[in-house]
């Protein structure tokens, strides 16, 4: 019955039927390991018995659920809280909208108000980038399949990322001629979008010094930035957003996937307060954030002042980077390791070996998705508050499954 275009269920064929913290049973009830995270919209687990207690007692209560833009107590708690929790500590102002409950309608609402707000068309998107499978979204993607690159929007216009060519050619500069030299035929775009680590595009982490070069650069020339945390915020880099520790604050953020906390969809953007330029019922939609969603989401921001859950983090965050880097100089096939946070990616020198490597780990009971133009990049992705143990035990399994398809390794480093 269901349309050939089911992509996830073909590369984990098996009946998922429970789930919880880090653990999938399927109706054989065999356990996996979770280093996928629902492609990162799981950053606090399955079914975490806090944020599911919410949700019954929501339920029981009977309080509204769906109720378009309406007002209700649930939105104005979350809108407080967000308010208190995350953006205050951090000095950023911004004005919060909700589009419709994914990613790629976050993108799209960014992009018509920074066409609105500049009165230009062009958007300036980035290699190995993506951003969504809606025409705008889909045609800022630079990771997409130019197979299918059919009815993209007009407007987009690709830049080299960070270190794209390598780590001696400087991408911002070129950017930087492009906009502002005459004879290029470039005309002055409405908005820079980019996400400051791509995940699709296999773990390319922005520098610091890169970041600060275009926004800076942005502010001069009044393009709007737009940062895309829809897979590397909520906490996913170790802050709440992925841009934090780079000093910069953005125009626009674009927010989902960890949003609710509990895989139920949300997204948010968030908009300096001079971008804020909707008339009432410009930008509409019948889905345009739902109260059970924000019920979660506003339990999972307490986790943000929990000293118990950020030791947690910070002790996995530390484990991970350290282990990954042991597993990344033990095997010769291994010519990268990217990453901060909780999101790593180990390039292998085929795309072949890094598919076998991803398949092996399903079959041994762990879920691990490859990315990068190539499928080249095993992308790890496990809750931010995983058990040491089973943190432990999946990066044991990673090592093992590899060492099965790359007998020639190298000497370790001690």
């Amino acid at each position: 019955m269901e349309s050939r275009v089911n992509y996830y269920g073909k590369i984990f064929p098996v009946k998922f039927e429970r789930a919880i913290g880090e653990v999938l049973i399927d109706e054989n009830n065999k356990e996996y390991l979770d280093f996928f995270s629902g492609a990162g919209a799981l950053n606090y687990g399955h079914n975490h018995p806090e944020l599911a207690q919410n949700v019954k007692s929501f339920l029981e209560q009977n309080y509204i659920i769906h109720s378009l833009d309406m007002n209700s107590q649930i939105r104005k708690e979350f809108l407080d809280a967000f308010k208190s929790i995350i953006l205050k500590p951090r000095n950023l102002d911004f004005k919060i909208q909700f589009p419709g409950p994914t990613g790629t309608n976050a993108v799209e609402a960014a992009i018509k108000i920074a066409r609105k707000a500049t009165s230009r068309t062009n958007i300036i998107a980035f290699t190995n980038s993506f951003h969504g499978m809606t025409s705008m979204s889909y045609a800022l993607s630079g990771s997409r399949d130019h197979a299918q690159s059919y009815n993209t929007a007009d407007g987009a216009i690709f830049m080299p990322f960070d270190q794209y060519e390598s780590e001696t050619v400087d991408s911002f500069n070129y950017l930087k001629k492009m906009i502002e030299n005459p004879g290029t035929g470039f005309e002055k775009p409405a908005a820079i979008i980019l996400e400051t680590i791509q995940g699709e595009g296999g773990i390319n982490v922005a520098s610091k010094n890169w970041l600060k070069k275009i926004r800076d650069f942005t502010s001069k020339h009044q393009i709007l930035l737009i940062v895309d945390d829809i897979q590397m915020g909520c906490g996913r880099t170790g802050d709440f957003f992925s841009f934090e520790n780079s000093d910069i604050h953005p125009d626009i953020v674009l927010l989902s996937k960890s949003l609710s906390g509990f895989g139920l969809p949300l997204s948010m953007v968030l908009l300096k307060p001079e971008f804020d330029l909707w008339t009432p019922g410009e930008y509409n939609g019948t889905f345009r954030s739902n109260n059970l969603a924000l019920r979660t989401a506003l339990s999972s921001l307490n986790f943000w002042k929990n000293d118990s859950f950020l030791l947690h983090l910070s002790e996995n965050i530390k484990y991970l980077k350290k282990e990954i880097s042991r597993i990344s100089q033990k095997f010769d096939p291994i010519v990268g390791v990217r990453g901060r946070g909780m999101v790593w990616g180990l390039e292998f020198e085929s795309p072949d070996l890094s598919k076998q490597v991803a398949e092996d780990l399903f079959n041994s009971g762990v879920l691990i998705e490859t990315c990068g133009p190539r499928d080249e990049v095993i992308k790890l992705l496990p809750p931010l508050n995983i058990s040491k143990e089973n943190l432990k035990l999946g990066l044991n399994l990673l090592s093992k499954s590899i060492q099965k398809f790359c007998p020639n390794r190298a000497q370790l480093v001690k």
